[in-house]
């Protein structure tokens, strides 16, 4: 049995250590919100928050985050960084398809809730891995610095 911290509360499940964190969030967990795209760690769409970090689930064996707190999609708008970013989203019409979404959300709100003014190159950087088929990135580039002006993220991140 791993034990698990997702979105603030403790789950536990049966399956093997070696097993993707992305799998065990999606078929265990029954969380859909993180999404599979290349299996690889390469596009970011499975990203989630391990202790804060931005991480890509879809090559994390689950045995590495045990006890650690682990953030999905569906629990980071209870965070300033996350609910600010989500407005920015809805704000910015950043979505087309909306595939990669939740990965760029989640890649986003990591970087706001450490660097509440990031640059260009820091928005650059946090972002990189996270691809958008659809080309949106110039609206994500704007939804960030949106966000980042924030007062839900001045209050509280």
């Amino acid at each position: 049995m791993i034990k698990l911290q997702i979105n603030g509360k403790q789950r536990e499940f049966d399956v093997p250590d070696d097993m993707p964190l992305l799998w065990v969030l999606r078929d265990e967990a029954r969380m859909m919100g993180t999404k599979f795209g290349c299996g690889m760690a390469l596009c970011g769409a499975c990203t989630v928050h391990v202790d804060g970090e931005a991480t890509r689930s879809c090559v994390l064996p689950v045995s590495a985050v045990a006890g650690k707190k682990i953030t999905t999609i569906e629990g980071i708008g209870a965070t300033p960084a996350g609910q600010a970013t989500q407005q920015a989203w809805l704000k910015a019409e950043v979505v087309q398809c909306g595939y990669c979404q939740s990965g760029q959300i989640m890649s986003a709100a990591a970087l706001l809730a450490k660097n509440h003014q990031p640059s260009d190159a820091d928005i650059d950087d946090a972002m990189s891995g996270n691809i958008c088929r659809c080309g949106t990135y110039s609206r994500i580039r704007e939804a960030i610095k949106d966000a980042a002006n924030s007062t839900l993220l001045k209050k509280g991140a």
